[in-house]
């Protein structure tokens, strides 16, 4: 499997949302409540992506993996911000990293994190119940520093920060 990497245009916003959608439904599906991807989750990612993508912030890096001219993941970093931001450990955040479940394990995503981050000190928040993705942030050098939140939106996730 051959893939690009790139940065965004904003057309590839419609595009990055089904993907959004698609990603978080292969991996939180179980953990979610019934009719968490309804209609407004998805226009959600829709006006979240076109935003992001016509007006980006100066700090924001966004790269997508690009395959045969499909979008198949995505990944966003920035500097640190809401309700955690002024206790961030680093200046650095993994905001996002999303690929196709059927591209797992040939590459891309480590394509995308080292697009967006390098190999610089930086800070994620994972759901604890992510095994896989807890792997390969590890395999990126990060670990836990033991701070955790419970989204009351979804409360059967527990994110847990990790920093290297």
């Amino acid at each position: 499997m051959t893939f690009t990497l790139r940065a965004p245009v904003p057309s590839d916003a419609e595009e990055l949302a089904a993907l959004h959608v698609t990603t978080w439904q292969e991996t939180y599906t179980e953990l979610l409540p019934d009719g968490y991807f309804d209609d407004a989750f998805v226009e959600g990612r829709r006006r979240m992506w076109t935003r992001m993508l016509e007006d980006p912030r100066d700090d924001m890096i966004v790269r997508v993996a690009e395959e045969d001219g499909r979008i198949i993941g995505f990944a966003v970093s920035g500097r640190p911000i809401g309700p955690h931001a002024d206790e961030a450990p680093r200046d650095r955040h993994l905001y996002m990293l999303y690929l196709a479940a059927e591209r797992h394990g040939q590459g891309a995503g480590q394509a995308l994190i080292d697009g967006v981050l390098g190999d610089g000190p930086a800070m994620l928040w994972v759901a604890k119940q992510n095994p896989r993705a807890i792997a390969f942030y590890r395999r990126n050098g990060f670990e836990f520093d033991g701070v955790e939140v419970v989204d009351e939106g979804a409360p059967s996730i527990t994110d847990a920060r990790m920093v290297r």
